[in-house]
């Protein structure tokens, strides 16, 4: 590639509520080229792979924190947070990223030393980076994949960052919370169908609601109720798009027996309703219709 060249791609390819890629790209950067003051929706990371710059980070009252990074090193950015990065005058960057979302991001990321108050990434493992930068680059290369290779590599991705990056979380505590977390989101990624609420999910796990609540919220960013609708709903969409169920259907497969309540909370997660998001986003399968396997050639 060649100063100033880009080549990007979007995904495509359906909703994948626990991880999935929203776009993918590389750069090769002229001298001082800047990109921001901009907030993101997702998760962005960028893996530098040749050249300098400074990546930055503004906080909400105003205060900056500058971050020279160089070839090697990476830096993450947060759902919200407000960055710009630029590269170097004499020696610009060329960098790979990815942006991503899902259910299991938030708790491997508190796993490692990246924070938004610590965006910067430094490898500890070369053959886990390199898994890392190698699926990036599949990503890219391989636009032409399935979905599910895409959300392969996007694992792949994941994968490596979590296991290449410095340090781990290291404290008694960090790791305790860290195990009450995932058992609740395994608790809820197989009981979701059913009509478990907040207090089950304590209980599973071995906690009091309103404690297990602090620690859920700490570690994923947003209430234990907060993350089961939405993860429901990412569920139903899931069905609206790729299934002829009903609506009343398809809020008893995510735990909702009740379709006007199922309705109501689609609805503030989506913006839309059940029905609206389905004629959005499912092309040709009507709510209701028979479905027809295609035979083999």
């Amino acid at each position: 590639m060649r100063p100033h060249e880009i080549d990007f791609s979007t995904f495509e390819g359906g909703v994948f509520t626990d991880l999935m890629p929203y776009q993918y790209g590389r750069e090769v950067c002229t001298p001082a080229h800047a990109f921001g003051p901009a907030r993101r929706s997702h998760y962005l990371f960028h893996y530098i792979l040749s050249g300098a710059g400074v990546f930055t980070t503004t906080s909400e009252n105003g205060e900056r924190t500058d971050y020279p990074l160089r070839a090697g090193e990476g830096f993450l950015i947060f759902p919200t947070e407000i960055t710009t990065y630029v590269a170097d005058m004499d020696d610009p960057w060329e960098y790979i990223w990815v942006e991503f979302d899902g259910a299991q991001v938030k708790s491997a990321l508190d796993r490692l030393g990246i924070s938004a108050a610590n965006p910067v990434y430094h490898s500890q493992n070369d053959e886990a980076c390199n898994t890392m930068v190698s699926a990036m680059r599949a990503l890219i290369e391989h636009r032409d994949a399935s979905p599910f290779e895409h959300v392969a590599d996007t694992y792949r991705f994941l994968d490596g960052l979590v296991r290449s990056a410095v340090p781990y979380r290291t404290s008694a505590a960090g790791k305790l919370h860290g195990y009450y977390v995932d058992a609740a989101l395994e608790f809820i990624a197989e009981r979701y169908r059913t009509n478990i609420g907040v207090e089950d999910i304590a209980r599973h796990i071995g906690l009091n609601r309103s404690y297990f609540g602090k620690v859920f919220k700490e570690s994923m960013g947003v209430s234990p109720q907060q993350f089961l609708i939405g993860y429901r709903m990412e569920k139903a969409a899931d069905l609206l798009k790729l299934s002829a169920l009903s609506v009343a259907e398809v809020g008893r497969s995510v735990g909702y027996p009740n379709q006007l309540h199922f309705s109501r909370a689609f609805k503030s997660v989506h913006g839309v309703s059940p029905r609206a998001w389905r004629r959005e986003h499912a092309g040709n399968v009507a709510e209701g219709a028979e479905i027809t396997p295609v035979s083999s050639r």
